[in-house]
């Protein structure tokens, strides 16, 4: 899911709450106890939410909140990651959010050049266990939920350290799509960890085979699937390329021929709106709930901008839960839901 001195994926710039501003004149709807603006783009959206529902926040208090997704069992909760502070949180209505696994990521001592010792994205797989990239160490893991027990799936390609694996994404067959740029690493791509010359996106096959799809990408960062599970999108928080990509798969899900934009950002990016592309999902309709600069923009499943949630501050990921019918974001600080009206999950 990070320079200090240009806009990155955690900057919100000040002149950003300005054109928010802006944008929110083409056709804005807030509640009054609403945390969040909805901009509505296209008509299309009404189908899928109702900009004059409020966007609660649900928490607060995190340095970097990461990676939610909901889990179905237990009568359901959340869980999300703090990365720098190294917790993945579990929220429930009734208990609100508490830590769930710390640390998340490394345990001990943090050596120097690691950036960020927590988990980032999150995911749960067939079995129901949770599976992240867990960017202190460098590693796909799975969690055994009841145990709590980490399990490495993979730290390495060609023999060569992951950078800091960022996000993923699970097919229907076990395989694992994830991103690995290197903001986990103090330097970036100067630090004297970083063993690959590039940033890459993989799959972790079912047997445990990690299969390059593309080293030519800067900052690969959300990462989603289609639900045909014929299409990886791919979130590039490049700064002189904010974008999605999209790339075809074959049917065993390697990637066919070259990835291609499906969204360019450069436009909101160019106006000092808060964030960079990052996390995303897909709705069972196809639709994207992606972010970028400015918030979470829903999109049409060709790429059209039909909305936009903004808090003025970045927001990083999202994932749909409860009754298929709500979306939580991480943003920033804080947590947020949004019940829609279209059952997206």
């Amino acid at each position: 899911m990070s320079a200090m001195v240009t806009m990155t994926r955690r900057t919100a710039l000040a002149g950003g709450m300005t054109m928010l501003a802006a944008a929110a004149a083409a056709r804005p709807s807030r509640a009054a106890e609403s945390a969040a603006t909805i901009t509505r783009f296209d008509p299309a959206l009404d189908r899928l939410l109702d900009p004059a529902s409020p966007v609660e926040v649900i928490a607060r208090g995190y340095q970097w909140a990461e990676g939610p997704v909901w889990v179905h069992r237990d009568g359901g909760y959340l869980l999300f990651s703090d990365v720098p502070a190294n917790i993945v949180y579990r929220w429930t209505a009734r208990t609100g959010a508490r830590p769930f696994l710390k640390p998340s990521g490394l345990s001990g001592v943090v050596p120097a050049g690691i950036r960020e010792a927590g988990a980032n994205g999150l995911a749960i797989d067939a079995t129901g266990a949770l599976v992240m990239a867990d960017s202190g160490t460098r590693a796909i893991a799975r969690v055994d939920l009841p145990t709590r027990r980490k399990t490495i799936l993979a730290d390495r390609y060609d023999g060569k350290r992951f950078n800091s694996c960022n996000d993923l994404t699970i097919a229907r067959d076990g395989t694992i799509y994830f991103t690995d740029p290197p903001y986990g690493l103090t330097d970036g791509d100067a630090s004297p960890l970083k063993e690959l010359p590039f940033d890459g996106v993989y799959r972790l096959r079912p047997g445990g085979a990690v299969e390059l799809l593309d080293a030519g990408l800067k900052r690969p960062n959300g990462i989603a699937l289609s639900p045909a599970q014929d299409r990886l999108y791919i979130g590039c928080s490049d700064e002189a390329a904010p974008e999605i990509r999209v790339y075809d798969l074959s049917a065993d899900g390697a990637v066919v021929g070259k990835g291609r934009q499906l969204v360019d950002f450069m436009p909101e990016f160019r106006r000092g709106l808060p964030g960079l592309p990052d996390g995303m999902k897909v709705a069972r309709s196809g639709h994207l709930f992606a972010t970028g600069p400015g918030g979470l923009y829903v999109l049409a499943p060709d790429g059209r901008k039909l909305g936009l949630i903004a808090r003025g501050k970045p927001i990083a990921n999202c994932a749909f839960g409860e009754d298929g019918r709500t979306l939580f974001m991480a943003s920033s600080d804080a947590i947020l839901r949004l019940r829609l009206r279209a059952k997206v999950a």
